[in-house]
C-alpha cells in the first residue's frame, strides 16, 4: 500500500535550515505514512538541489514566492494527502502518531502547535499567541504546518499564487475545517531575534490586519521587505 502522504516544503537558499527539518521527516517515512518529499525551489544558489538528490527528494524548480512554489509543487503530487512545510521547522518525536490518527480518522486539514527553537518569556507568549489565533478565529501560519486531503485541497483551490499572505488566504477557505494536531512544530526564531520580539511580533500584527483590510498582497510584500 502506498504510503499516503506528499510533504511539500518551499525552499530559497534553505541549505542550512534542512538538515533538522528533513531528520524530522524519517520517521514518517519509516512508519509509511511519507511517500514523497518535494523541495519547491524558488531558484536556491546554495546548493539546495545537491540537497535534494543526496537525500532522494524531489526538486521542484519554481518561480519565488511560496504561494507560487508550494501550488506548483502540488500539482505534481499523486498522494492521498499533502503536508506543508517551512525549511526551517522540525516536528516533534511524536508527530507521525498524532497524524496517522488524523489521516485514519478525519477528513479536514490540520496544524501543528507552535513552539520556537528559543527559550524565554517572549518565545512561549508568541507562540501562546499563535496556537491561541489558530485555535479561536482558524488562522494556523505556514510554520504551524499544513496537513489536509489532496481533494480538499483541490476544493478551495489551493495556495493562491501571490507574494504574501498565502497561508492565511488558505486557511480562510478552511475555515470550520481546521483541527490542531497533537504534535507540535519548532520553527526558527532566528528573524524575532535579530530584529526583536515586540518589533517582529508588531510588524506581523499590522501585516495581518492590512491584508483583512483589503490591501492587496503585493503592496503588503513592497511593505513587508522594506521594514
Amino acid at each position: 500500500m502506498t504510503a499516503p502522504i506528499t510533504v511539500i516544503i518551499p525552499t530559497l537558499n534553505s541549505a542550512h535550515t534542512l538538515g533538522p527539518t528533513l531528520a524530522s521527516l524519517f520517521d514518517g517515512v519509516a512508519a509509511g505514512l511519507v511517500h514523497q518529499v518535494i523541495f519547491a525551489d524558488g531558484g536556491s544558489t546554495d546548493g539546495t538541489d545537491h540537497i535534494a538528490e543526496e537525500t532522494g527528494v524531489d526538486f521542484h524548480p519554481s518561480a519565488p514566492g511560496r504561494g507560487i512554489q508550494m501550488a506548483g509543487a502540488a500539482r505534481t503530487a499523486t498522494t492521498q494527502w499533502l503536508l506543508f512545510l517551512h525549511s526551517d521547522t522540525v516536528l516533534s518525536e511524536d508527530w507521525t502518531s498524532a497524524v496517522r490518527s488524523h489521516v485514519e480518522s478525519r477528513t479536514g486539514a490540520a496544524y501543528f502547535r507552535l513552539r520556537f527553537d528559543s527559550s524565554g518569556p517572549a518565545a512561549t507568549l508568541v507562540a501562546a499567541w499563535a496556537n491561541l489565533r489558530a485555535s479561536l478565529f482558524g488562522l494556523p501560519y505556514g510554520d504551524q504546518g499544513l496537513l489536509l486531503p489532496a481533494s480538499l485541497y483541490s476544493k478551495t483551490g489551493g495556495f493562491p499564487e501571490i507574494p504574501l499572505m498565502e497561508d492565511v488566504a488558505l486557511a480562510r477557505k478552511l475555515r470550520g475545517q481546521l483541527s490542531a494536531l497533537d504534535a507540535t512544530a519548532t520553527t526558527s526564531a532566528v528573524k524575532y531575534r535579530e530584529q526583536g520580539w515586540l518589533k517582529r511580533g508588531t510588524r506581523n500584527l499590522t501585516t495581518l490586519a492590512l491584508y483583512f483590510l483589503g490591501m492587496a498582497p503585493e503592496k503588503l510584500a513592497q511593505r513587508y521587505a522594506r521594514r
